[in-house]
């Protein structure tokens, strides 16, 4: 039955685009399963009759199927009636909408037609008032332009009158509306009497103008400089501000130059008054200057005009170009007494300037759009260094000067130590002291550089830099690199007969030193850059000599691994004295590791004293001195050949004994317990674990060849022949057999390892007895 189903569903089905199944989705959803795209005959029957108890109902069902499918039916005939007579009336709704479209368009026609009748109507009645229009402005600046013509005519021969005798007062303000009406006959001076009434005003200008700077010239000449005795002379200056700028220009730089006159005349060349010993003296007189303007002219010139600004402001520029001209003749009689002398009252001089002149100097008004800030940069640009910048091509002679005195004072650092002199008290258990010596330095270094930075924040930065780096290299290799025992034999002898290992004391020193500079002169480096200009900023760079300093303090650290390592150098040799293969029985710790342990416990506290300001290389030290302890350990047990089971259980306990201290190195002899760093403790385990491994592979049987050969790489997992060779040699195999066994070992470290698990537990297994009775030793002993 099923299949009679299955085949009649595949004769009715009908497939659609995905499209028209969305779109039938959409306009006609349902839930009805009957309806559903992925309908089932076979599930919904099984769904109706889900047990064979419920096809008692099979015949109720059929009826309601039947029912259904009668419905189906009728609303099918209802749509296709439907269909049809919609149809029919799509196309008579086609026909009204063409026809409405049509009567829309004539409506929009006709309307246009009477927007164009209107348009035209409007423009005849308007074009009257047009020209009515047109003609009241034309008779409005007729009007306007005729007036201002007769103002402007009246205005001239006023003003021409005025000027003749000399009433500055009624010309100023008269001058400014004549300017002003004038100005709206621009576009008329095509005309020939427009153009002949401009060249008039400009000539009168120009005689006008001519007129004021003849009165000052007069005045100037019959009053000794005394203008305040001629008060036309203050009507004139604002005559003066309403011509153009360089009226006024000229008659600054003419009152100026009278001014300067003395200045230039006092101070000659070759006179000895104008030398950089006196230059003071040229400052005074600007001084007194300054005094007799505000007595004499102060109320002749408008103070916007900034008269003194002015005065001061040319005063430094000829005083820059004179000192220019005597430094660059007498070159030879300069020196650092005297350029510091002379640039220091030229500072103090041009501060006092800037603290007196708040105001922007006339002739530099900010533009449109420029801050108050931009201002004052002006005023600052005008007066800060306007005479010292002279000075600038000659503080070469400062920075010689200060080489010079850093040469000396290395040497006399060096000669310090050398005596004796320059070495600091030291008390057991204090942390290092730093050499007063680099103290000095970079005092010294600061007040050079506060100095120069108010000499110049330029290129003479840049060159003190350079000198800095020069003695820095040089401290570097004279007093610090020369101190270290492996150097030179330094101060250190000179520490020996008050201190037990001064060798120590002094490579902390020197460690606690460097890393002072090497912070210090960082420091440096970020103040010189902070004061020069950012132009200048990008060339200076200590990284050269941080870097030494760095690399001392690595090399302080080697030396200081170095020095215990020396001492644990008769303990070793202890230790290949022992005949390890006649041992007979396993006793406390050896000898050996009782002398390490020893050399340790008293060396390790004092390099902790010692470095308590720099924990960090204290760690760093520690690490270092594991690093290279523990493969020199391993070599030693290398050494010990042959070794019976019972001296590797020894060698065993030793190595245990070792890996304790070591792993407390960080802490011994301190009263405050801190755990050593996770770094350190994993170098330590790391290390001495390979040494245990490489015991208990000298105590593991060796009956199995292949057995052995896996549980050392297993165990090690290290695949160097010559290391296997030297525990075939601590183990005591012949010659013979130890080239089997190599060559073992080869085809087995070119090859993947399995099984390494069982090979250790065997091992494990046959020598367990005697490990734990090793461990029980081991506790019992820590």
């Amino acid at each position: 039955m099923e299949n009679c189903i299955q085949h009649l569903t595949e004769d009715i089905s009908l497939e659609f685009e995905p499209e028209v199944e969305a779109a039938i989705a959409e306009l006609l959803p349902s839930d009805d399963p009957l309806q559903s795209k992925n309908f089932s005959v076979i599930d919904y029957i099984n769904t109706i009759f889900p047990t064979e108890q419920s096809l008692s109902n099979i015949d109720d069902v059929v009826s309601k199927m039947n029912g259904k499918i009668r419905q189906l039916d009728t609303d099918i005939r209802h749509l296709i009636k439907d269909q049809t007579t919609a149809a029919e009336e799509g196309k008579d709704a086609l026909e009204h909408a063409k026809q409405s479209i049509a009567t829309l368009f004539e409506k929009i026609k006709e309307i246009r037609n009477k927007a164009e009748e209107s348009e035209t109507t409007v423009k005849e009645i308007t074009r009257d008032i047009k020209q009515l229009d047109h003609a009241k402005r034309n008779l409005t600046t007729s009007i306007t332009t005729l007036n201002h013509l007769h103002m402007l005519v009246g205005g001239v021969d006023t003003l021409a009158t005025l000027t003749k005798h000399k009433r500055y007062e009624e010309a100023g303000p008269l001058l400014q509306g004549v300017t002003y009406v004038m100005h709206h006959f621009t576009p008329y001076k095509e005309i020939p009497q427009i153009r002949d009434l401009s060249e008039r005003l400009d000539k009168l200008l120009k005689d006008l103008a001519a007129q004021i700077r003849s009165d000052f010239e007069e005045a100037h000449s019959l009053y000794e400089c005394k203008l305040n005795c001629q008060p036309e002379l203050a009507e004139a200056c604002l005559v003066v501000d309403t011509l153009q700028p360089r009226v006024r220009e000229d008659l600054i730089n003419w009152f100026i130059d009278r001014q300067l006159a003395d200045y230039k005349s006092l101070f000659r060349e070759y006179d000895d008054v104008s030398w950089l010993d006196k230059c003071d003296r040229r400052y005074a007189w600007l001084k007194r200057c300054f005094l007799e303007y505000e007595e004499d002219c102060a109320r002749t010139f408008p103070e916007s005009w900034g008269m003194p600004s002015v005065i001061a402001t040319e005063f430094c520029k000829v005083t820059r170009k004179m000192l220019e001209k005597q430094m660059k003749n007498r070159v030879n009689e300069l020196d650092v007494k005297l350029l510091l002398y002379a640039v220091q009252k030229t500072q103090a001089f041009e501060k006092l300037l800037l603290e007196r002149f708040d105001q922007d100097v006339p002739g530099e008004e900010e533009t449109e759009g420029e801050e108050e800030g931009e201002g004052t940069e002006k005023k600052q640009a005008t007066f800060h260094n306007a005479i010292s910048q002279c000075f600038e091509p000659y503080l070469n002679v400062y920075i010689e000067s200060q080489d010079t005195n850093l040469s000396e004072l290395i040497e006399k650092f060096a000669g310090e130590l050398r005596e004796g002199t320059g070495i600091p008290p030291y008390q057991s258990g204090d942390p290092a002291p730093l050499l007063p010596s680099s103290s000095d330095l970079f005092v010294f270094y600061k007040k050079c550089l506060v100095q120069c930075s108010q000499l110049s924040q330029g290129q003479a930065l840049v060159e003190l830099t350079a000198v800095f780096k020069k003695h820095l290299r040089a401290y570097h290799s004279n007093l610090l690199m020369a101190s270290l025992p492996s150097k030179s034999a330094g101060f250190g002898s000179l520490l020996k007969e008050r201190e037990k290992g001064s060798d120590v004391i002094v490579i902390i020193m020197v460690l606690c030193t460097a890393e002072y500079c090497l912070e210090t002169t960082q420091q440096l480096e970020d103040k010189i850059k902070e004061k020069a200009q950012e132009v200048y900023a990008e060339q200076i760079t200590f990284t050269a000599e941080m870097e030494l300093f760095s690399n001392t303090i690595t090399t302080c650290l080697q030396e200081l691994v170095g020095q215990l390592d020396s001492q644990c150098e008769p303990a070793f040799a202890a230790m290949l004295k022992v005949n390890w293969s006649t041992l007979d029985s396993v006793g406390d710790q050896s000898a050996y590791t009782t002398a390490i342990t020893s050399h340790l416990t008293s060396t390790i506290p004092i390099v902790r004293d010692l470095l308590a300001n720099s924990r960090k290389y204290f760690t760093n030290y520690c690490l270092k001195f594991a690093d290279s302890f523990i493969p020199r350990y391993i070599t030693q047990i290398f050494k010990c050949k042959p070794v019976s089971t019972v001296g590797a259980e020894q060698l065993l306990l030793d190595t245990h004994s070792l890996k304790t201290i070591l792993l407390q190195l960080p802490t011994l002899g301190s009263a405050v317990a801190r755990k050593p760093s996770p770094s350190y403790t994993k170098v330590v385990s790391q290390g001495m674990v390979r040494a245990e491994m490489i015991l208990k592979l000298v105590m593991a049987p060796s009956e199995s060849h292949h057995a052995f050969v896996e549980s050392y790489t297993n165990l090690l997992n290290d695949k160097d022949p010559a290391d296997f060779q030297k525990v075939l040699e601590m183990k005591g195999f012949k010659r013979t057999e130890q080239m089997e066994l190599i060559e073992l070992f080869r085809k087995a470290t070119n090859s993947t390892v399995g099984g390494g698990g069982s090979v250790v537990e065997e091992v494990g297994d046959q020598d367990s007895s005697r490990i734990r009775k090793l461990e029980k030793l081991i506790k019992k002993q820590f």
